[in-house]
């Protein structure tokens, strides 16, 4: 079990206090923030101890096993490999209904909430609303897919933080402002979204993180396979690995998409 906590360590994500070895599905906070539960485990710790974990936001997936392939046996690496797939079709099945269940719950809260007038987030963004909605004091952000299928909704409190529906798809959904007219820009912010249609009349789809923008990306390329994409980078310099740039220019790979980088001043003394 500690071997295990130490491989979720090593991935980056913030590992549970708690490891259960019980073969079920677990879920925990990959940030630290209890309310944050984005991480999800199984471990098997009966025979070569296995398991598998990721972050269903961040759509990461990583297999564990306390023996090395090449140690085992022609027996164990089968008896491993078939665990694997027993534990990969629970994941997928526990993911489905968690979705489909989050699916309907965001079509009925964006259906009853209300057009947006007026948000302290927008004011102090000096952006438009674009088609967002108001649920109480938040803002509501539809998640759809290329189809126009709603899966999600992100919410932005009046002091900017931003909370993604437990359970939700992420991968591939995106925020449409605009219509695409020969150009199709995607980013990871509603705000930079929003500030990019205003400054350039082109059609924005907001992919909510920098983890998302291959996924979208590539779903908008195939539907739209002449228009113009363009990745429009956060440019993470302050952040280890920069993966605003890191993750903008795989997805611009990916799409055959342009990069279009921010230019920040010289800071002066």
């Amino acid at each position: 079990m500690n071997q295990f906590k130490l491989a979720i360590a090593a991935t980056g994500l913030a590992p549970p206090t708690e490891i259960i070895g019980d073969g079920a599905i677990h879920r925990f906070s990959t940030s630290g923030k209890p309310i944050h539960k984005n991480g999800w485990y199984m471990l098997h710790t009966d025979g070569i101890a296995a398991g598998v974990f990721g972050d269903w936001r961040e759509g990461l997936t990583h297999h564990w096993c306390s023996k090395a392939d090449t140690s085992m046996t022609e027996a164990e690496r089968f008896a491993h490999r078939e665990r694997i797939k027993t534990m990969q079709r629970q994941r997928a099945d526990d993911l489905a209904l968690r979705q489909q269940f989050a699916a309907a719950e965001a079509l009925k809260r964006w259906t009853t909430a209300q057009p947006c007038a007026h948000h302290d987030y927008l004011a102090r963004k000096g952006i438009q609303p674009h088609g967002a909605k108001m649920e109480g004091d938040k803002l509501l952000i539809a998640m759809r897919d290329t189809e126009g299928e709603m899966h999600s909704l992100q919410t932005i409190a009046p002091d900017g933080s931003k909370m993604f529906m437990s359970g939700g798809r992420v991968k591939g959904c995106y925020f449409g402002i605009g219509k695409p007219k020969g150009v199709l820009i995607v980013c990871e912010g509603f705000a930079t979204g929003a500030s990019i249609h205003e400054c350039t009349g082109h059609a924005v789809a907001v992919a909510f993180n920098a983890g998302n923008l291959d996924a979208v990306a590539v779903a908008l390329r195939t539907k739209y396979p002449t228009q113009k994409i363009v990745i429009a980078a956060d440019d993470d310099h302050q952040t280890p690995g920069n993966p605003g740039m890191r993750k903008a220019t795989a997805a611009a790979q990916s799409a055959g998409a342009a990069l279009a980088v921010p230019v920040f001043k010289a800071a002066t003394t």
